[in-house]
Parts: C-alpha cells; sequence; structure tokens
C-alpha cells in the first residue's frame, strides 16, 4: 500500500502551477475588466467564482495526472521510467486503487464545475467541461489515446489555456474579451512547455513504447526549439496587454526565470537532467501569472 507522500507525489505538486495560472490569469483579467466597464469590482461575486474555477482546475490536473499514472502504468510505457515516482509503474498501489482516485478526481471537478456554471448562469459551459473530462481521461486513457498520437501539447494549450483562461474571466464578467484571449494564449503555450519537459526527457522509453508524442515525433532537436518558442513568446503577447494597461509591465519581470530552463535545454539536458526543467518552467508559469494578476487589479 502506498504512503501518505508517495500518493503526494504520485499527484505530481510540481504541475499544479499548470492549474492555478490560468485561474489567477483569468481572474486578473476579469477584474480589470469589471473596473474600466462599472469603476468598481465587486469582491464578494470575484472572490468566490475565482475560487471555484480554482478547484475545478485543481481536481482536473490531479485526475489527468493519476489518469495518465494508471493508463502508462497498465501499458508497461513507465516500467523503465527516469522522471517523476509513479504509482503504477513502481507497484506502490494497485492499478485498480489508482485509477479509482482519478474517477474520483474527475468527478470532484466536474461537481465544481457544475456549482460555477449555476453560479455563472453559463449552462453552454456544462458541454465544456464535459469534453474537458474526457480530455484528461483519454489522454493516456482508452484504446487509441490522444498522448500518444502527438495531440497532447495541443489538448493542454486548448483546456489549460484557452479554455481555463477565458472561461474563468467569462464566469466572472460575462463578458469575452480581447485581453483574456491574449492571456489564455500565454498561459497555454506555457502550459505547453511544462508538457514538452516531460516529453522530452521521455523521448528514449517512449520511442521504445510505441507512445508517439509530440516531442518524439519533433525529435530532440525540433522539441527544444519549440520548448524555447513556447517559453518566450508569452513575453511578446503581453505586449499589447502592456500598451493597454502599464503595470502590467510587471510580467517581464518574470522573464528572467525564463532564461535558466531555456539556457539548459538548448544546451542539451535530457533525462534526469531535466527534472530540474520541469519544476523551473513551473515556477515561470506561476510567476508570470501572479505578476499577470497583480498587475491588473493594481
Amino acid at each position: 500500500m502506498a504512503s501518505l507522500p508517495q500518493w503526494v507525489e504520485g499527484a505530481r505538486p510540481k504541475t499544479l502551477p499548470a492549474a492555478l495560472a490560468p485561474v489567477a490569469a483569468g481572474t486578473g483579467v476579469a477584474v480589470w475588466q469589471l473596473g474600466e466597464l462599472t469603476g468598481a469590482v465587486d469582491w464578494a461575486l470575484v472572490i468566490p467564482r475565482a475560487l471555484l474555477a480554482l478547484a475545478v482546475s485543481f481536481s482536473l490536473q490531479i485526475g489527468v495526472n493519476f489518469a495518465n499514472d494508471y493508463s502508462d502504468g497498465i501499458r508497461g510505457t513507465d516500467d523503465d521510467r527516469v522522471g517523476p515516482f509513479r504509482l503504477t509503474g513502481s507497484g506502490a498501489a494497485r492499478p485498480a486503487t489508482v485509477k479509482r482516485a482519478a474517477i474520483i478526481s474527475l468527478a470532484l471537478g466536474g461537481l465544481f464545475g457544475v456549482v460555477l456554471v449555476a453560479v455563472a448562469q453559463m449552462w453552454w459551459a456544462l458541454v465544456v467541461g464535459a469534453a474537458a473530462i474526457a480530455a484528461a481521461w483519454f489522454y493516456t486513457g482508452g484504446r487509441k489515446p490522444y498522448g500518444y498520437l502527438g495531440l497532447g501539447e495541443l489538448f493542454v494549450f486548448v483546456f489549460f489555456g484557452l479554455v481555463a483562461v477565458n472561461g474563468t474571466a467569462l464566469a466572472i464578467t460575462g463578458r469575452p474579451s480581447w485581453a483574456a484571449l491574449l492571456a489564455s494564449v500565454a498561459i497555454g503555450l506555457l502550459a505547453v512547455a511544462l508538457m514538452l519537459t516531460n516529453n522530452l526527457r521521455d523521448i528514449p522509453t517512449d520511442a521504445v513504447s510505441g507512445k508517439r508524442t509530440l516531442a518524439v515525433r519533433l525529435g530532440e532537436r525540433g522539441t527544444r526549439l519549440l520548448y524555447t518558442t513556447t517559453l518566450l513568446a508569452p513575453f511578446v503577447l503581453m505586449v499589447p496587454v502592456i500598451i493597454a494597461h502599464w503595470p502590467a509591465a510587471l510580467v517581464l519581470l518574470a522573464l528572467p526565470l525564463a532564461l535558466g530552463p531555456v539556457r539548459k535545454v538548448l544546451g542539451g539536458a535530457m533525462g534526469r537532467d531535466l527534472i530540474p526543467v520541469l519544476g523551473a518552467t513551473g515556477r515561470l508559469e506561476l510567476v508570470f501569472s501572479l505578476l499577470l494578476l497583480v498587475s491588473l487589479v493594481l
């Protein structure tokens, strides 16, 4: 039976910035938008909806991590792993137990999502939420997991970027905005960088096991160049936001955090040397989103 620390490690806490970042960015945009439209912000409306969005995002992120652990574990993809600890692949927990943890986490995400939809009166978003839960499971689950076809980064960009940021902002304001769209693309790219770090590290084992991730398809050189692009492009995307609201220039303070990971990835880091890069990429996404939140609230 796996210990509590092993379950915590199996939930892959280093990936949780990918869940917090879109909610922080979406909330920041929403607060700025409300201030521009009404001249005042109703925090009694903003805070509960932001917290519900965060609960949805955290639950889905943990759910997809456990689902990935289970599905890769029973396929044997994690039998010779150099990355973070896995519950199923290591034999620390029974596959059925890990599967149950994934289902419970995804169900909680669905429950929080229904509450948020009801509060915001965005009933159409139930379809989007169902699609997000399905995407979480079928990343490595099912007969033809899309993660094995090189589509993982695309789905992460859509659901942890476009959907999460714009969905959070819409749930708070009820109105779409160009700033939310730019922020969603920026956060989506940083989430893609997080996944690319994992997949770059796993190229040797994934190629042998038949997991044709985008990194396997692009090869090391292409993956390293794409990683660099996804890490730096978000700062360029913020230029229009900075022009419209100069305090948003605070996000540029996160730029130095991108230099170390880029240097290591372009320098040829592989295997265990990429584990610190994963943490650094997560920190960058988190700091970027929090600086954006603070700057848009100012």
